[in-house]
């Protein structure tokens, strides 16, 4: 095993952190906040894990208030989140919601401006990705439907949910991947939800700029995060992320500054309609 390997290992889906080995970094000993958010009022789907936890963690010690949803399975991961988040004396909302649907996603948005008192920061995080299949025959009807539901349908329902609650200086961010730009073909179904955020991020940023709210995305390259064990083959876990140019994955740790470098409006005022690749060296046009 090299230094950037990892150990064979594997979970069911859709993973938690607290069995990898090694456990993720979100920033927890070394994230420091400067008041980039001080005030704000954030929501982030999926925070519970990963990308998602590290944001949370993040955006709390950058002043702001932060709700996030997670699914029923991954209660014990929420927790810890929302321990991590409150730990900065911020406010947490943890809402378990599945949100495939768009009344769940009402539902989700309303309840966040119900206990922050407010919405400035929408991150669409939350996305489904299930194990490799190399031909498209093997792609059934349910796993197409729940890859696009989760990763688009849904982004668009907390989108037009929340943008009645934002004001000029608000920020909504998604998350993209590689895969939208560098697309593998056991990953078709995945890649092409990711492809159409980007194209529905710059749309959206035309439509909702002479609001005043900016609208970014971040593709994120090969991290370390639940995902990982739990759609891969633990052949490919020990040689992940060894392809890109620096060698190695990223922690979610290093995604996170991202994340909050879009959502200040004193650092990226002028930023919108961009896709802020954090890819370890892959390259995304």
């Amino acid at each position: 095993m090299t230094d950037n390997s990892f150990p064979a290992q594997q979970q069911e889906p859709p993973g938690l952190t607290a069995p990898m080995d090694p456990l993720p970094d979100h920033g927890e000993e070394s994230y420091v906040g400067h008041d980039r958010l001080a005030g704000r009022r954030a929501l982030i789907t999926g925070g519970d894990s990963g990308i998602g936890r590290a944001v949370a963690l993040a955006y709390a010690r950058e002043g702001a208030h932060v709700a996030f949803t997670y699914l029923p399975e991954e209660a014990e991961d929420a927790a810890a989140t929302s321990a991590l988040v409150a730990d900065t004396g911020r406010e947490a909302v943890a809402i378990e919601a599945d949100l495939r649907d768009s009344a769940t996603c009402d539902r989700v948005v309303a309840q966040t401006v119900s206990e922050l008192g407010g919405l400035d920061i929408l991150v669409n995080n939350a996305g489904y990705q299930r194990a490799r299949t190399e031909n498209i025959e093997d792609l059934t009807d349910e796993r197409i439907e729940r890859t696009f539901t989760t990763n688009l349908s849904a982004l668009f329902w907390l989108t037009r949910a929340a943008v009645k609650h934002l004001g000029p200086g608000a920020s909504i961010i998604n998350n993209s991947s590689i895969q939208a730009f560098d697309p593998s073909t056991t990953l078709l179904d995945y890649a092409a939800t990711k492809a159409a955020i980007n194209n529905a991020t710059i749309n959206l940023a035309a439509q909702l700029g002479p609001r005043g709210i900016r609208v970014n995305a971040v593709a994120p390259g090969p991290i370390w995060t639940p995902l990982q064990p739990a759609t891969q083959t633990p052949e490919k876990i020990e040689k992940f992320g060894q392809d890109t140019p620096l060698g190695r994955a990223g922690q979610p740790a290093e995604v996170a500054p991202a994340f909050v470098f879009l959502a200040s409006q004193a650092d990226a005022s002028f930023v919108s309609g961009t896709v802020l690749g954090v890819t370890g060296g892959k390259g995304v046009f």
